[in-house]
């Protein structure tokens, strides 16, 4: 054990590779890599961000909203090498996902979020949850929805756009209903990552959410 532990690269240190890496796998540059890790540095000195510093993280990119329920999930997602800690590798692949991802990945990356029990499947109670969450990212308090699982996976959709029109084909237990109905190709009221992706595709709402410039 005593050798595996020597043999780890100090995560204070950004190497050739993981810029590399980064370059390849996001739309940053080296300048802002290093940038970004400067930054990163000056929050998380000896290069691990815990699950708190996480949502303070959060909360500066969404002032108005609630962080903590999100980044919950989000953490998990992220933190890809189970340690309970975010390297700055994990942090920024997490940040492009999040910031310029493209749409794909981005469904991919929702789909992670909702499956919190690595199913491989996703139902409306789990997605119910983590979109709940991510609509209290925004901070939007308008929540008159109906109470079931799935509802409070649209109403949460609706906060994190901040759309307020909830009437008619925007109600969330009808949106609900349809994005089951457009995503769910084999009937059996679970989605998987390929059925999630390919049926978000064509649901602008959840298009707006995921890529807002697209």
């Amino acid at each position: 054990m005593g050798n595996n532990s020597s043999s780890k690269v100090d995560p204070t240190i950004l190497t050739p590779k993981a810029i590399q890496m980064l370059k390849a796998n996001t739309n940053f540059t080296e300048e802002q890599i290093r940038e970004w890790h400067a930054g990163f540095l000056r929050d998380c000195p000896n290069g691990k961000l815990s699950k708190d510093r996480f949502v303070a993280v959060y909360e500066q990119f969404y002032p108005g909203g609630k962080a903590k329920d999100f980044c919950k999930y989000a953490f998990a997602t992220f933190d890809r090498d189970n340690n309970g800690t975010i390297d700055f590798t994990e942090f920024m692949l997490a940040i492009a996902l999040t910031q310029s991802g493209d749409l794909d990945e981005r469904l991919a990356l929702a789909f992670d979020m909702y499956d919190y029990n690595n199913t491989g499947t996703i139902d409306t109670n789990e997605m119910a949850k983590v979109i709940a969450a991510m609509y209290d990212l925004i901070g939007e308090t308008d929540r008159k929805v109906d109470t079931n699982e799935m509802a409070k996976v649209i109403a949460a959709m609706y906060d994190l756009i901040g759309e307020t029109d909830r009437k008619g084909d925007r109600d969330p237990k009808h949106r609900a209903e349809e994005i089951i109905r457009i995503c769910d190709v084999t009937g059996n009221k679970k989605l998987t990552k390929e059925e999630f992706v390919a049926g978000c595709k064509n649901d602008p709402v959840i298009r707006r959410l995921l890529v807002p410039n697209a």
